[in-house]
């Protein structure tokens, strides 16, 4: 009976050790280590972001914002000379419009990299302009490509709303560092990102619909009001800002040299301002745009002072508006860094304070469901 009992635990332990095991072995396959799993899901995010790019209406509203391709034609033919035989990458091609415009400028070869699925359309104008010698599609991220040859330039229309979202810039960083000979060519150079405070002259009247539910439907709905505010606080909103409801001269929030910047300094984009104000009136919020520079001096600005473009501005409203009179101070800061889970959206965090009132800060997250 001893033995027999003997036998019994040995088997009821080994059977414990083997359900151990057997546990250890299901947590290595199901729980994946959490940088394994950002990793997922970054490259969810990526496949979205590419699909996104394959809708004929995004490549619609970009051709016919002419203010921005005529800005990259002109910089392109200005720069004729320095093009002429020259070794060009388009990153993020789209329709191929670009890498046309630089074949017409005297390019010899143009690399039209295009990640997502418009690419087999980037063939189709490139055939049908007869270019197909000298342009190269190429149907992948730039990060991919191995490219036969160095580059003498690199082309790329990769800003975003407030400049950073779409986190694209990274890409062209990556394709300079690697390929872009010394002394080559970047198109755009520069750019730099302004901040302002703004008044909207809609706002109260958003207000006021819920004031008015009373005399449509007989009752009351006074309180939906502070939810609305907050709702509004809450989204980044793309609208374009009339140049009169600007309430103080633009501050620079940062200036990029594209031939210099890193991708680990788009990581926390910080920038100070301090606003005098130029009169009475209220601030709603704080607005961005920016201007991005090519060589030979030309400009393209998406300020609320110019003809517009698809960007507009980008308006991130405060929880409580504030009145303001002529030279009072608005001081503060904006951070703006890519989301962790999702590096193509941005956390933006911007602080400020009237005179040497109380401080006050609005997070936002900027992601595909702006306004």
């Amino acid at each position: 009976m001893q033995a027999l009992w003997v036998w019994t635990a040995v088997v009821c332990v080994l059977m414990e050790l083997i359900h151990y095991f057997r546990s250890c072995f299901r947590r290595t396959e199901d729980e994946k280590p959490p940088g394994e799993e950002a990793d997922r899901k970054r490259q969810r995010h990526d496949c979205s972001y590419f699909k996104s790019y394959a809708d004929i209406g995004v490549h619609e509203e970009m051709l016919s914002d002419t203010v921005r391709t005529n800005a990259y034609r002109y910089a392109i033919f200005k720069n004729y000379e320095r093009l002429r035989g020259s070794v060009v990458a388009d990153v993020g091609a789209g329709t191929g419009i670009l890498s046309v415009f630089c074949v017409q400028a005297g390019a010899k070869k143009v690399y039209a990299i295009e990640a997502s699925d418009i690419a087999g359309q980037t063939e189709a104008v490139v055939n049908e302009n007869k270019m197909a010698e000298r342009i190269d599609v190429i149907h992948n991220a730039v990060e991919s490509v191995k490219f036969p040859e160095q580059l003498d330039v690199i082309v790329s229309e990769w800003m975003g709303y407030c400049l950073f979202y779409e986190s694209m810039l990274p890409s062209v960083i990556h394709c300079r560092d690697r390929w872009l000979k010394q002394g080559g060519l970047m198109f755009p150079s520069t750019a730099t990102l302004y901040i302002a405070p703004f008044y909207d002259a809609e706002y109260d009247n958003r207000l006021e619909f819920w004031s008015e539910i009373r005399s449509v439907y007989k009752l009351s709905m006074e309180s939906m009001k502070s939810y609305a505010k907050q709702s509004i606080a809450k989204q980044v909103h793309v609208n374009t800002i009339p140049p009169e409801a600007i309430q103080a001269h633009a501050q620079k929030v940062c200036h990029l040299d594209l031939l210099k910047v890193q991708a680990s300094d788009l990581e926390n984009v910080k920038g100070e301002f301090r606003f005098e104000c130029f009169g009475r009136t209220q601030v709603h919020g704080f607005c961005t745009w920016f201007d991005v520079g090519f060589p030979e001096g030309v400009t393209l600005t998406t300020s609320p002072y110019a003809e517009e473009t698809h960007w507009s501005q980008t308006a991130f409203y405060v929880d409580e508006p504030f009145p303001v009179d002529q030279e009072v101070c608005i001081s503060g800061s904006i951070h703006i860094r890519p989301h962790r889970e999702a590096s193509r959206f941005l956390d933006i965090s911007i602080t400020h304070q009237v005179n040497n009132g109380p401080k006050h800060t609005r997070k936002h997250l900027m992601n595909d469901c702006f306004v």
